[in-house]
Order: C-alpha cells, then sequence, then structure tokens
C-alpha cells in the first residue's frame, strides 16, 4: 500500500514475508498465491507491498541470473504485489523448528554476511517499481554480543566499507539506489540508539542507516523522541521502520502463568526489565535474561518488556498487554512532522505460528485474514496522522 504525506512524499507499507518459510523461488511463488494476493483481495488495495524474505541460497541464483529476477517482477506485478525492501536479517532456516541463536549467524565479521547482502541488492534493483525513489535491505545489528572484541570490531568495519562500495557501484550502474539499515536488537551488539551512535556513526551514512524494530525499540524501554534525536545528531538516518509490538507485563509475578504460555522453542524472546532504560549497556543481567524462561526463573525486578512480536492489532490476555503505545509514540514522531521521518514501513510479526494454541491461526486464510487485520491498523495508525492513501494510478 502507499500513502502520501503531507510534505508530498510517498510511503510505501507493507508487510513482511518471513512469517512465511518458503526458500526456493517455486515456494515463494506459492506462498504469494497463498497469502499475499489474498491479504491483498481482503483490503481491497490494489497495490500490496511486501516486504521480501529471501534465503542466501535463492538470493544468490537470482543475483546470478538476470531472467530469474525478471521473471520474480513480472508475478509481483501480475498479482499487484510491489517490493521495495527485503529483510536480509535472518541467512536462512528462519522458520526452522529451533532457530534461537542462529538467527544471528553469519554476522557481519564474516563475508558470507556481505555477499549474501549485496546479492539482495542486485535482485531488489530489478524488483523495485520504476516510480520508487529507493529501495532498502534490514539486516543485524552486527552480531550478537559476544564473543565481540577489538578483532571482530574491525572485521565489521571492513565489510561495511565493503557494502558500501558495493552499493556505490550498483548505483553508478543502474542508477538505483539501495540503501541497508541496522536493525538494533535485544541482546546484540548494537541494541539500542546510544550503541548505534557509538559504534555506527562512522559509516557510509548516503548508503547505511538505521532500521527502526519499534518492538525492539520497546525492549530497550527507549523514548522513541530521545531515540529519533540521538540517531539523528549521529547522523545516521532511518531507512526503514519496522511496525512491531512486543509483550509488555507490568507485575510479571502475578502475570507469570500467563508469560509462562509465551516460551517456546524457536525464537529467542529476549526480555528487559524497566531498569535497564538509558543504560549503555541495556543487556545488563541485573535487569536481561536472553530468553523468557530464562527471565522468569530469574525474576527480574519490575516490569516486563519482552521480545516476542504480538499482533499490532490483537494485544495479548491481560494480564500481559504490548507495547503499542511505543509504537503510537514512534509513528507520531516520524510523521506528524512537516517531513516523513521514512518512506519504508514493514509490518514484521514473524511470530504467528509460535503464539498460544488459542491464538494461533490454524489455517492459512486465518494467517491471511490476520496479516490483513495488521496492516489495517498500521494503515489506520497513520492515516490519524494526516497520511493518505494512493491508488496506483494515481501514483503512477
Amino acid at each position: 500500500m502507499r500513502l502520501r504525506h503531507g510534505s508530498g512524499e510517498t510511503v510505501h507499507l507493507g508487510y513482511c514475508t518471513n512469517v512465511h518459510p518458503a526458500e526456493d523461488l517455486t515456494g515463494i511463488l506459492a506462498q504469494l498465491d497463498t497469502y499475499a494476493l489474498p491479504v491483498r483481495q481482503r483490503l481491497g488495495a490494489d497495490l500490496l507491498g511486501l516486504g521480501l524474505w529471501l534465503a542466501a541460497p535463492v538470493a544468490a541464483a537470482l543475483a546470478a541470473d538476470p531472467a530469474a529476477r525478471l521473471r520474480l517482477r513480472a508475478e509481483l506485478d501480475a498479482r499487484g504485489l510491489e517490493v521495495v525492501t527485503l529483510n536480509g536479517f535472518p541467512y536462512r532456516a528462519f522458520q526452522a523448528p529451533v532457530v534461537k541463536g542462529d538467527v544471528y549467524h553469519p554476522d557481519w565479521t564474516t563475508a558470507d554476511r556481505l555477499a549474501y547482502t549485496l546479492d539482495l541488492a542486485t535482485v531488489l534493483t530489478d524488483l523495485l517499481p520504476d516510480d520508487a525513489a529507493r529501495g532498502s535491505i534490514s539486516t543485524l545489528p552486527l552480531a550478537w554480543r559476544t564473543p565481540w572484541d577489538r578483532s571482530s570490531a574491525e572485521a565489521a568495519a571492513r565489510r561495511l566499507d565493503a557494502l558500501a562500495t558495493g552499493l556505490a557501484e550498483r548505483e553508478r550502474r543502474t542508477g538505483r539506489r539501495i540503501r541497508v539499515g541496522f536493525e538494533p536488537e535485544p541482546g546484540c551488539v548494537v541494541e539500542s540508539s546510544t550503541q548505534a551512535a557509538l559504534l555506527l556513526s562512522g559509516m557510509d551514512t548516503e548508503r547505511l542507516g538505521i532500521c527502526l524494530d519499534l518492538a525492539h525499540l520497546a525492549c530497550a524501554w527507549e523514548e522513541p523522541a530521545d531515540a529519533l534525536t540521538r540517531l539523528r545528531s549521529a547522523g545516521l538516518p532511518v531507512v526503514k521502520v519496522q511496525v512491531s509490538a512486543a509483550i509488555a507485563v507490568a507485575d510479571p509475578v502475578a502475570a507469570a502463568d500467563a508469560l509462562g504460555r509465551y516460551v517456546e522453542p524457536r525464537f529467542l524472546h529476549q526480555t528487559r526489565a524497566a531498569g535497564c532504560a538509558g543504560q549503555v549497556d541495556p543487556a545488563d543481567p541485573a535487569y536481561a535474561a536472553d530468553d523468557l524462561d530464562a527471565a522468569l526463573r530469574a525474576g527480574l525486578p519490575g516490569a516486563w518488556r519482552v521480545h516476542y512480536h504480538v499482533p499490532l492489532h490483537a494485544p495479548p490476555e491481560p494480564p500481559l498487554d504490548s507495547t503499542v503505545p511505543v509504537l503510537r509514540t514512534a509513528l507520531t514522531e516520524l510523521f506528524a512532522g512537516p517531513v516523513a521521518g521514512c518512506d519504508h514501513l514493514d509490518v514484521e510479526t514473524y511470530t504467528w505460528g509460535v503464539l498460544p494454541a488459542a491464538r494461533r491461526p490454524t489455517d492459512d486464510a486465518e494467517l491471511a485474514d490476520g496479516i490483513a487485520a495488521e496492516l489495517t491498523f498500521a494503515r489506520d495508525e497513520l492515516t490519524a496522522l494526516g497520511l493518505t492513501a494512493v491508488r496506483t494510478v494515481e501514483a503512477a
């Protein structure tokens, strides 16, 4: 979906396909018909944006095959789907039975992560709509925080320099700009805006910046206005926003049984207590745990926020809640002013398949219903801030 900000800038809104398991071109095309096309039809939209996730093998195959890229673009066009952004965080097997810490490998100290991201840039250049101002790719915030030392930082810096060079070469060749956003996440080398300002401000910020995940922002107990001011002061552009919400709980002791229903084996659910707010190291074990079951065992003090993406339109059952208020505040900071704070928005709830049984979709149609409801929620939040829906014929 496209919306227009009061400045006249087009804002692209879509959903991230890392909720689906397909990892080859045949499977990706099938998921377009199973989920994306029904979502677009449920919304009554003439155009639906996708934050496409391509696992490393299919990204490499597409990067090496211009004809396959053109075929994928044609298949998207035929279904009224567009891609301006790719999710380049998970390397592969993101919907495997157990993912946990594997999602952070390979990291930005490695040649594999660089090659994967440049493959994605090659693919995205051919998928971009002709009238899109630019493309974006989200990626991990360097690495998981351990092990990390000076040699790791130096290796990552070399990869980021090579990434900027590779993106610039592609831009000179094609005339299309692709930007990469590093996504602060709990437990990683870059978890907060403070760490981003300290560790990423030396990047080539014409092509490299921040992917702001609003659930992660909430889990770090950051105030959106302060975080955005800190990023701007460091010269770090927000190239992409993931519109997401985490679990919030005011009294974890009283809510222990309800929280226990969200303990599951696939993903990490890093948990942060309110005491981490403003800390340079939010992962200090005094107020942090690397998974929800560990937090329940540790009995972290005070209110918690849990890195568990929950449906935007359907908060968890009481006594649990969601961080939608942080999402709302962040969108206001980004879009209520005279200039749009970002033009690529991605609804990223990848956890539908691991929700407690009573809240989990039972079939493909219910999942499409849920994704459509989330997109409706996000669209309504943006239109309440004054953005207006744009029809494809008008956008063209």
